[in-house]
């Protein structure tokens, strides 16, 4: 069983977070400001889900995410965001399934870095795009995981009772696949115009994935 509370949401999407500044990090398209802003971005998002319910793994979490940023010139700092994210992850497993929070992680932490390293370009238009498109791929990747393994844990089961949170979670995921489908394509955009629409789509792919997530383990957990 898993418990649908706020902080172990909150953990979840934290370690996908920082998961997703790890991946950027090490693959070495951005400077020290990005790193300052994930790192910012993982305490404010893991520091409610602490304080509401974390254990001591989600504290050294908080705790490795503010060493990348001190470390953001160093090689150390994707090391660190990677250990963050394991420790967010692992503070979660008292109340939820390992894989629950995986492939939550996976799918939040994939769509809403794309949706940072596209606002990213607005600092460094330089930037390869196909760093975005990597981020895409994992968001991607996260969402047909995420429901695969929600559809094991009964969501598409319902009871009439439940029909309306069903579909609420199925309007949800198929609206994030449609929006990742946008993301993709709006990259292929040679102008800089493509960034922009591809960072705007990921800010309603991103609603609508925590909404997926959310509602999806509602249903499939009773929560």
């Amino acid at each position: 069983m898993m418990d649908v509370t706020p902080a172990v949401v909150l953990e979840m999407w934290t370690a996908g977070l920082a998961a997703g500044a790890a991946l950027v990090t090490t693959w070495r398209v951005v400077g020290a400001g990005y790193t300052w802003l994930a790192a910012s971005v993982v305490v404010v998002f893991g520091l409610p889900g602490a304080v509401a319910g974390g254990d001591a793994l989600a504290w050294t979490g908080l705790a490795l995410a503010a060493a990348a940023a001190v470390a953001s010139r160093t090689r150390a700092t994707g090391v660190l965001f990677a250990a963050a994210a394991m420790a967010f992850l692992f503070s979660g497993v008292d109340d939820s399934p390992v894989l629950a929070l995986v492939t939550g992680a996976v799918l939040l932490g994939g769509i809403t870095s794309e949706m940072m390293l596209g606002h990213w370009y607005l600092v460094d238009p330089r930037l390869p795009r196909w760093a975005l498109k990597s981020l895409v791929v994992v968001g991607g990747a996260g969402l047909v995981a995420d429901v695969g393994y929600l559809a094991t844990r009964g969501v598409f089961s319902w009871a009439d009772a439940g029909a309306a949170m069903g579909w609420s979670f199925v309007a949800l995921a198929a609206a994030t696949g449609l929006l990742v489908v946008g993301v993709w394509y709006a990259l292929e955009e040679p102008r800089y115009s493509g960034v922009m629409a591809a960072t705007g789509l990921s800010y309603l792919a991103t609603l609508t994935a925590i909404g997926s997530a959310v509602v999806g383990r509602m249903v499939a957990f009773g929560g």
